[in-house]
């Protein structure tokens, strides 16, 4: 039996190839949209990939099944409760798929995350046809936690309605596993599905039974209560993926075929005008350095994918400014949220803008000791930190202002009419996607603290809060 995770660090993102050698026949697991990596190690195992499943319309990514439709002639299995515009097959409880002699799968209904989310028992039929190897929980259970039950109340179902059905779930399919059950989720740190998310990847029953917080024992109220509580703001794309993964779209590779052009300083600006989005994906010295006037900065290095779902707009184009060799990666990245309204990418990057001055722009990006200056004078500037409000609330620079980068555009306002701001966050990622926000105000001087209140702590310089 073959069962591989393949992650992705920048969506916190597992999918699963799992596959019988004997018969040859294997399926893929809540796949990513860019599926060459599948397809290498299925043709490295002489596997044919017959069947593509999701354990539920994912919210924070747009799933790959499509693609491996097309390219393999794949069946798409969704749980009996899914309703789509694609053909599929609806397996309900106890539905099995088997891919040989040596593997079979079984599903487990388990609606709490979304109605239709199932699980997959994963069975080692030479080693034990009677107990599970594996399950694959999706976004039911997690290492650590369990699926938020609040993703779906834009689309008609309340969080306590799914917070019950999760319960459920919990407690009379997954909690009655035996212990040595491997789980294998679709998510792990990072990800937005959840709330405490470990680092691991892999787990047991029994050790989730033992150190999950939502496994432990507790009244269906007292489950949904916790479950409910202290979730993370969902970025408005979750709900945009949530309904493209139930549509007949495009996929990756004819997106990226169609859209990935070239485009001339001239196409740039026309786009702009037009209102198509500028993207600049470098890093941030290197957008603070020279970057096109009135672009947004979100680099590649950190959580690309997600800051750009939750700033871009997707009924909007986008039109990419990369380091050269690096467009392709900026668009598949995108492509993997379903943002494909790409108008294309600045041809030479920031060299070609050497003969238009007027269109370079600065951000000038200072050290700890110099905002300490700065704030020290008769007109200080406005110290804006857009980390999110519990990493303030444990430890802050006094007298600053907290305005996650993801309420920024609507909390505009609470910068007053002071003409200086100096963004910051943990480390310089989020403040200089911030800065590039604010730096579209031309009548704003915006500036970068360099290191973010890592190196602010690290030149000993005062900090309050619970934690400080």
């Amino acid at each position: 039996m073959i069962l591989k995770q393949y992650y992705l660090g920048c969506l916190a993102h597992a999918s699963y190839l799992i596959g019988d050698e004997e018969s040859g026949k294997a399926a893929v697991v809540d796949p990513q949209r860019d599926i060459d990596v599948y397809m290498a190690d299925a043709e490295h195992h002489h596997l044919s990939i017959d069947h593509v499943f999701l354990s539920h319309f994912h919210a924070d990514f747009l799933a790959g099944h499509l693609e491996l439709r097309d390219r393999t002639s794949a069946d798409i299995k969704l749980g009996s409760k899914a309703s789509a515009e694609y053909a599929f097959d609806a397996l309900a409880d106890g539905s099995e798929v088997d891919l040989g002699p040596q593997v079979r799968l079984r599903v487990l209904e388990t609606p709490g995350h979304s109605p239709e989310s199932i699980c997959i028992l994963v069975f080692d039929l030479q080693a034990d046809p009677a107990v599970p190897h594996a399950v694959r929980t999706g976004d039911t259970l997690f290492i650590g936690d369990v699926g938020r039950p609040d993703l779906r109340a834009s689309l008609g179902w309340t969080a306590q309605e799914l917070g019950g059905m999760l319960y459920e779930s919990v407690q009379k399919k997954l909690l009655s596993l035996p212990d040595s059950t491997l789980v294998y989720p679709t998510h792990g740190a990072g990800s937005l599905c959840g709330k405490h998310l470990s680092e691991e990847t892999v787990s047991t029953i029994g050790v989730q039974r033992q150190y999950n917080y939502a496994l432990q024992p507790m009244s269906k109220q007292r489950f949904i209560e916790i479950v409910t509580a202290d979730q993370p703001d969902a970025p408005d794309y979750f709900t945009y993926d949530a309904i493209l993964n139930t549509k007949e779209h495009p996929t990756l590779d004819a997106s990226l075929q169609k859209n990935l052009n070239p485009l001339s300083v001239e196409d740039m600006l026309t786009l702009s005008q037009e209102g198509a989005q500028l993207l600049d994906v470098r890093d941030p010295a290197e957008f603070a350095g020279a970057h096109f006037r009135h672009s947004l900065n979100i680099g590649l290095q950190g959580k690309y994918a997600t800051w750009a779902g939750t700033l871009l707009d997707p009924g909007r184009q986008i039109a990419l400014i990369a380091e050269p060799g690096r467009e392709e990666e900026a668009a598949i990245r995108l492509g993997r949220i379903g943002f494909d309204q790409l108008a294309g990418f600045l041809s030479g990057a920031m060299e070609s803008l050497e003969d238009r001055p007027e269109l370079v722009a600065r951000m000038e990006r200072i050290t700890a000791a110099t905002v300490c200056e700065r704030l020290s004078a008769p007109s200080p500037p406005v110290l804006l930190d857009v980390r999110g409000e519990q990493e303030w609330e444990d430890v802050h620079i006094e007298g600053s202002l907290n305005i996650p980068l993801n309420r920024l555009a609507e909390r505009y306002s609470e910068l007053g009419e002071r003409p200086e701001v100096v963004v910051h966050c943990a480390s310089g990622y989020r403040s200089s996607v911030a800065a590039s926000l604010l730096a579209r105000d031309d009548t704003i001087r915006v500036s970068d603290l360099v290191g973010g209140l890592d190196a602010w702590q690290a030149a000993r310089l005062p900090v309050a809060g619970s934690g400080a």
